[in-house]
C-alpha cells in the first residue's frame, strides 16, 4: 500500500483528500501546514505528497524546497493543490519540480485522474 501525505491548512480538504485517496488504497498521513509536514516527514517518507501551495507557517514553494532538502526527498511524487487555475501560477508550481496539479476545489474525479497511475506505478510497493 503507497503513503500519501496531504498537506492542507483547511481539516475539511484534508478529509476530502482522506476520503478520496483512502477508496484508491493509499494509507494516509495528514500534516496542517508546512512545519508539521516537515516533520512528519522525518518519520514517514511517503510515496506521495498532495500539498497545497498556499499552506499556512509556510508556502508551498518553500515547503517544497524542504521536504526535498531532506534526505531521500526527492523521491516522493508531489502533488500541487491550488486554488489558482492561472497558467502561470501552475507553471511555477511545475518549474519548482511538482509532479502534477490539482485544482481547488477538486472533486473525486480530479483526483483520482491524478492519482491512479501513481498507485499503479512500481513505487515503494
Amino acid at each position: 500500500m503507497k503513503t500519501c501525505m496531504v498537506v492542507d491548512d483547511s481539516s475539511v480538504g484534508r478529509k476530502i483528500a482522506r476520503r478520496i485517496l483512502e477508496e484508491l488504497e493509499f494509507r494516509i498521513i495528514e500534516a496542517k501546514d508546512g512545519e508539521k509536514a516537515v516533520e512528519a516527514r522525518k518519520s514517514d517518507l511517503p510515496d506521495v505528497v498532495l500539498l497545497d501551495w498556499d499552506t499556512q507557517v509556510t508556502d508551498g514553494c518553500e515547503l517544497f524546497g524542504n521536504l526535498l532538502r531532506l534526505s531521500g526527498g526527492d523521491q516522493p511524487i508531489v502533488v500541487i493543490c491550488t486554488t489558482e487555475s492561472n497558467i502561470d501560477h501552475i507553471s511555477d508550481a511545475l518549474h519548482a519540480g511538482s509532479d502534477e496539479y490539482v485544482v481547488k476545489p477538486f472533486n473525486r474525479d480530479a483526483v483520482v485522474a491524478r492519482f491512479q497511475d501513481i498507485r499503479d506505478s512500481k513505487i515503494s510497493d
